[in-house]
């Protein structure tokens, strides 16, 4: 049985992951080694990104409802404390969008989480 060697195998791995660097700065798109070492950093630096992104869009999405919640002399504990209390489950994704581009339906909830505090 003929010996089977691995080169062709290892060329094609190897320039996988220089098609994959390509970009990078310096040698770290031309050396197989450095690139290597750079594409397992940025896969590290990506797998947190993705986590960071999701904290970082809550947090902006409070923000918005903290600022129409102001702006109806409420603050936000207090405004997402009256909503559960009134039993209107939304997410703070679509609150703050509410926030935004419609601040009268936003009035609205914050009149009904007042009443349901007051209750």
């Amino acid at each position: 049985m003929a010996r089977v060697k691995g080169a062709m195998m290892t060329r094609k791995h190897r320039n996988k992951i220089l098609g994959l660097a390509k970009g990078y700065w310096g040698n770290k798109s031309r050396h197989y080694k450095m690139a290597n070492e750079q594409l397992m950093k940025s896969g590290r630096y990506a797998y947190v990104g993705r986590k960071q992104k999701k904290r970082d869009y809550r947090q902006l999405w409070i923000t918005r409802i903290s600022a129409g919640c102001k702006m109806n002399g409420m603050n936000y504990s207090t405004f997402m404390h009256g909503l559960k209390t009134a039993g209107i489950d939304m997410n703070r994704k679509m609150l703050s969008e509410t926030a935004i581009h419609d601040a009268a339906a936003f009035t609205k909830l914050c009149e009904t989480a007042k009443a349901a505090l007051n209750k």
